[in-house]
């Protein structure tokens, strides 16, 4: 199917039982220990397995160096048979079909502990997010980190020098960074002491609620699987090495036993000066580990840092651009982007250093071994020698490079488990509030006292209240304690003293803030309560919901959007509280759902639902400022003032202006019921308000590879390019030199004839020197060529990330404002976040392993056709073979990738909108449900995952049974043309290149394609519409301050296939066109007699002010959410504050949390009410 059409959902088969997670969940949370002992203990069967292949794999791969020799020497005695050689060929074949199979089980077996690995990580997470206690940013001022001085040591500059001065600063800065850190590592200074203290480091950055994503995305991955990558080897291969191929830990150590022992039994004592420069090579590295593994450290925490800006940035982007300031916002990511770059590149050369390290090593390796073997031991470097050895030598030093990969692939994977350990670690929610039921549902606290956790602050002290059945009324001043109230008897706060009295029964919940899941208006009620018709109209009607309905074109099937964006807020509030009431609790906590609503609906809520048949029975606690509409039907009446509860008279409350003497239940006219139920009920199957991810169908175009190789700058891949040319060719000449040599010995020693390149050399039997040295400065220039390429990487990966980021930043900061109502956060996130990050990876890796290859096959095919001209036409055919091959895998897979990457945004957003909504799940005691909904979510993108790999196992032993027939067909050609023994080894190892290069060339072109999703998602934001910027720049004193604003037969649409339509009555609607937010499709908005839909959309949001329904606070000080551009003296913001909020004690230094959580909802629009005061603007927008 996948080669015929684009694979949807549906065409994926369901995962087997062994790798769904409900099973793998509720076996893994049985488990004790560490998170590691867990995971050994859930995939230990998958671990002893792949320990069992490694032996077997460690065997094959040596196999093949001693089974070359024995051909080798057969074919340079000439008395032995033909067949003999035949023999070593044949079994070469059989060795390495066996290690084709054993690599597809190594795959499969690895790919199950990963795959396990990840899910039981995922679904553990999200389980203790959903117990953990929430901390709040303000709490962890607590914690003990290093100060600020040692931290500035630690963290390079993140000024925009780099970016000032262009490529040439950013290159000269970067390097004079690398030179200092080479001398702190040498003389420790304070950078290594700030990273004596990394866990509370790590600590502060993961308990932020954002920062939960952070181990989800990065974390989990980082554990269960670990990529390094070595670009330029000589089989130009990606080596990955997961923290779950399990079989590294038998395999390399057993390789080196083995490469040891045969290479010593090759040429003797001298491998031992081999093994010396690898050493040496390693014992640099560790050194450079050491360096590397700090700025790391400190490219995660920055990393987070932006990460945490992105995600503020993208949640209140509509509220930045109604100010008009996102372009300061985006400055602020770009700086934090920049600083992380730099940091890459810090990183990146040092990688590059350990890199050319082992890179010098391998090539000095046989330098200094063959200088043993024949300058000291006086041995002859024959072909049957030379070439074996070479193979063995590139094993050896593999494993002794492998040995502290392993441990740096280990340390790094440490990290992130160590993050992961101390979010697990992090106090749960506590339960132990709750007692048994007395004679009949009562809430009472006795001399109770609370502190917001994680702190020492006291909110409610010594609180002795009593709540019995029917309506109690909760009011006070801004930030009394009202909703602390709330949150201490549902638990979320710590008790410090006295008792509580609290039924163990669910609790239905209406949250200050409406928190609504991004689903339809019946689902939001339902929750996780079954549809009942009849209770289900009753509650529409108490709650006011049926009108509203009955305006909507599919009525409660209507999708409301993520964070109900498609509803007003007085919509929102009234479908939150359809959902305590809805729900069969016996206590409803309902903290302020009358403040978004109009008066007469705030009536008409207050007198069926607070006092109709539905609260019957029912303890209802009301938190409200509208104390006039409850007080003849509340029970009590209780006022919080400075953490202290009173219950007062409720005589003494005074009455709102036109509202009734009293309050009762109305008798509904039977007709009018039955006509709004009707009305509600007459949907037809909606239109989603979200709209699905796009996705592409078939390859990835090639003008998304020319976005990507544009941003990294041509002029640089050029070079590269030039480079990769270079270092094949240099490769070449030292095969062929190492050929000439050891054909040298059979020369005559007075012979100076010079037919070819090296033949003018002395034979080795008189002078063995000029040999040495041209094959010590032919590795030499490979390592330099070698360096001189990632370096160059580097600079295109810094310039390609930092490109195309910031254009992603402006286009999404400029986008329409319907992009953001169709778009989920979490969407948005993943491609700014995961995608962006690819791009930051080993994309260009790719693109520059796909070049040196195809430099790698067209070469091969040159030499080995210049020797054996037939090989081209059996080139041709086996290049058919792999291509017919990939094809029919690539199509499939790209479906897979594609629907891996779409499936992913749904598990993102189900993390954001918990950690949203957290307190609202648990009241309702929905813990579990949402447990088995991120199930759900994991198995659909697990699956996608899981076939991917597969279908890549697939292709892995297609290509590699193929690549062994064709080796073998090879070595019998080399065999019947009667070409010498040196040309034989030449000969194959060209057509091992060959081989290899073709096989590779198609998997790197596979994985570019997959990995270019991404970056064709990232493209796409690239293209999104784009709002009007305006052609008009109004007067410097427009608007005037006594001036009219005019409507002119105005039609609104939210997009031009809505219908013309207003939100609710319309009131926010209206207030955002003055904004030009919606541009009108008819008649026009004047202010001061100018069309805004023609003024500059930056200069119109600059000088009027709208003051939402719920203001966004950002994290920092007070001074930096009233005048985040510093446009205003400190004492004209510090009198504004004082007019404002003189009662609460804030002052211009008072910390926000990140959406003012650490504020009351009142607190924050008195914020707000600040910010908007101070901008003096003409036009003032107040949205309730």
């Amino acid at each position: 199917i996948g080669s015929s059409r684009q694979l949807n959902d549906e065409d994926v088969w369901q995962l087997s039982l062994e790798f769904q997670h409900r099973i793998l969940h509720d076996q893994f949370r049985e488990l004790g220990g560490s998170v590691v002992g867990r995971l050994l203990v859930a995939n230990g069967l998958d671990l002893v397995i792949l320990l069992c292949l490694g032996v077997l794999e460690a065997f094959s791969n040596f196999a093949g160096p001693v089974l070359l020799q024995q051909l080798l020497r057969t074919m340079e005695n000439t008395l032995a048979p033909r067949s003999r050689a035949v023999t070593f060929a044949v079994l070469s074949l059989l060795v390495r079909l066996v290690a084709c199979q054993s690599s597809v089980f190594s795959l499969w077996y690895s790919r199950r502990s990963y795959e396990r690995s990840r899910g039981e990580m995922i679904t553990m997470l999200y389980e203790k997010t959903l117990s953990r206690q929430i901390i709040g940013e303000s709490a962890l001022s607590n914690i003990s980190k290093p100060s600020d001085e040692e931290v500035e040591s630690a963290i390079p500059d993140s000024n925009t020098v780099i970016e000032r001065q262009g490529t040439a600063g950013a290159v000269y800065s970067t390097f004079r960074r690398f030179g200092r850190s080479l001398k702190r590592a040498i003389w420790p200074g304070p950078l290594q002491q700030a990273q004596k203290q990394p866990a509370s480091i790590e600590l502060f950055s993961t308990i932020t609620g954002k920062a939960i994503l952070t181990l989800v995305r990065n974390d989990v991955y980082e554990v269960a699987q670990r990529s390094v990558s070595h670009p330029l080897f000589q089989d130009s291969l990606m080596e990955v090495s997961r923290f779950w191929e399990f079989q590294t830990i038998i395999r390399v150590p057993l390789s080196l036993v083995l490469s040891i022992v045969l290479v010593w039994k090759l040429i003797g004592w001298p491998c031992l000066f081999g093994i010396v420069t690898v050493i040496v090579a390693q014992s640099v590295n560790v050194l450079i580990t050491r360096i590397l593994l700090q700025y790391e450290r400190e490219r995660r925490k920055v990393t987070d840092g932006k990460l945490k800006k992105v995600t503020q940035y993208v949640g209140a982007i509509r509220h930045l651009r109604w100010y008009g300031w996102q372009d300061f916002w985006q400055e602020q990511i770009m700086q934090a982007r920049q600083q992380e770059l730099r940091l890459f590149v810090v990183t990146g050369l040092w990688r590059s250093t350990i890199e050319v390290a082992n890179y010098l090593a391998s090539g000095l390796f046989p330098v200094a071994a063959f200088y043993a073997y024949t300058a000291l031991a006086g041995e002859p470097l024959r072909i049957d020698v030379a070439f074996p050895a070479l193979q063995l030598f590139a094993m050896l030093e593999s494993s002794l490079r492998n040995v502290p990969s392993l441990i740096t692939v280990l340390l790094n994977a440490n990290i992130a488990v160590g993050r992961i350990e101390d979010f697990m670690v992090e106090p749960d929610k506590d339960d132990a509030i709750t007692t048994s039921y007395p004679r009949k549902p009562v809430l009472m606290l006795q001399a109770a006292s609370f502190v917001w956790p994680g702190t020492e602050h006291y909110v409610l002290r010594n609180i002795s209240l009593e709540l019995p059945l029917g309506l109690t009324v909760v009011c006070g001043k801004v930030a009394a304690g009202k909703t602390a109230l709330l949150q201490a008897l549902l638990g979320e706060l710590e008790q410090r003293g006295g008792g509580v009295v609290l039924p163990n029964d669910v609790v239905g919940y209406c949250a200050q803030t409406p928190w609504l899941q991004s689903m339809s208006i019946r689902d939001n009620i339902l929750f996780i309560s079954p549809y009942e018709e009849t209770r289900y109209r009753e509650v529409l009607e108490a709650c006011a919901l049926t009108q509203d309905l009955a305006t909507f074109k599919h009525g409660d099937l209507s999708h409301v959007g993520e964070n109900g964006i498609g509803l007003s807020g007085g919509q929102k509030a009234r479908v939150a509280l359809a959902r305590a009431v809805y729900s069969r609790a016996k206590i409803l906590f309902l903290d302020d759902p009358l403040s978004a609503l109009d008066h007469q609906t705030a009536e008409t809520v207050v007198s069926r639902c607070l006092c109709g048949p539905l609260t019957e029975g029912r303890t209802v606690l009301l938190v409200t400022h509208r104390t006039g509409l409850c007080r003849n039907v509340a029970q009590q009446v209780i006022e919080i003032s400075d953490g202290n509860a009173h219950v007062i008279d409720r005589n003494t409350l005074p009455m709102d202006e036109g509202s009734n003497a009293a309050l009762s239940a109305p008798e509904d006219n039977p007709k009018q019921v039955e006509k709004n139920a009707a009305a509600a009920d007459d949907a037809a199957v909606p239109e989603k308000f979200i709209e699905d991810e796009n996705r592409v169908h078939g390859g990835v175009k090639s003008a998304v590879y020319w976005e990507y190789i544009k941003a990294g700058k041509l002029r640089w891949w050029a070079v590269l390019i030039l480079a990769l040319a270079i270092h094949r060719l240099v490769g070449l000449g030292e095969t062929w030199f190492l050929k000439k040599w050891g054909e040298a010995y059979d020369r005559p020693v007075t012979s100076v004839e010079s037919t070819s390149l090296f033949d003018g050399l002395p034979s080795p039997e008189v002078d063995i020197q000029p040999w040495l040295i041209g094959f010590f400065s032919l590795a030499v220039l490979q390592a330099l060529v070698f360096f001189i390429g990632n370096c160059i990487m580097v600079v295109i990966i810094y310039h390609a990330g930092r490109q195309m980021f910031r254009d992603v930043m402006i286009r999404v900061s400029h986008a329409t404002f319907r992009f953001y109502d169709v778009t989920p956060l979490g969407r948005l996130m993943n491609r700014l976040t995961s995608d962006i990050g690819t791009v930051d990876g080993n994309i260009s890796q790719q693109f520059e392993d796909v070049a040196f290859l195809a430099i790698t096959w067209i070469s091969s095919i040159v030499i080995i056709a210049s020797v054996t001209p037939i090989f081209l036409v059996f080139s041709f055919a086996l290049t058919a073979s792999f291509v017919l091959i990939f094809l029919r895998f690539l199509p499939t897979s790209q479906s897979l990738r594609r629907l891996e990457m779409v499936s992913l945004s749904p598990l993102m957003s189900n993390f954001g909108a918990l950690l949203d909504g957290l307190t609202t799940v648990r009241a309702f005691r929905a813990q579990s449900s949402f447990q088995d909904r991120i199930i759900v979510v994991t198995d659909a993108f697990q699956k996608m995952d899981h076939f991917y790999w597969s279908l890549q196992a697939w292709l892995m032993y297609r290509f590699d049974a193929l690549s062994a027939c064709t080796t073998f067909l090879l070595t019998l050609l080399a065999l019947y043309t009667g070409v010498s023994p040196g040309l034989t080894a030449f000969v194959l190892v060209a057509a091992s290149g060959f081989v290899d290069s073709t096989h590779a060339l198609c998997k790197r072109y596979g994985q570019l394609q997959m990995d270019f999703v991404s970056v064709e998602r990232v493209v796409e934001l690239l293209h999104l519409e784009q709002e009007p910027p305006g052609s008009i720049d109004p007067p410097a004193r427009w608007p005037s301050y006594n001036g009219d604003i005019v409507f002119e037969d105005v039609t609104l649409r939210y997009a031009p296939h809505l219908d013309p339509s207003l939100t609710g009555s319309g009131k926010s609607t209206l207030a955002l066109s003055l904004l030009a937010i919606m541009k009108p499709e008819s008649g026009r908005i004047l202010i001061d007699n100018i069309d805004i839909s023609k003024v500059n959309t930056q200069a119109l949001r600059g000088r009027i002010t709208f003051l939402a329904q719920e203001p966004v606070l950002f994290p920092g000080s007070m001074r930096q959410n009233l005048d985040p551009l510093n446009e205003h003296a400190n004492d004209a913001c510090d009198a504004v504050l004082q007019r404002i909020g003189g009662t609460h004690n804030w002052t211009l230094d008072t910390e926000i949390e990140a959406g003012g959580k650490n504020l009351s909802q009142g607190q924050r629009q008195l914020v707000g009410l600040a910010r908007a005061i101070l901008r003096r603007s003409a036009i003032v927008i107040l949205d309730e």
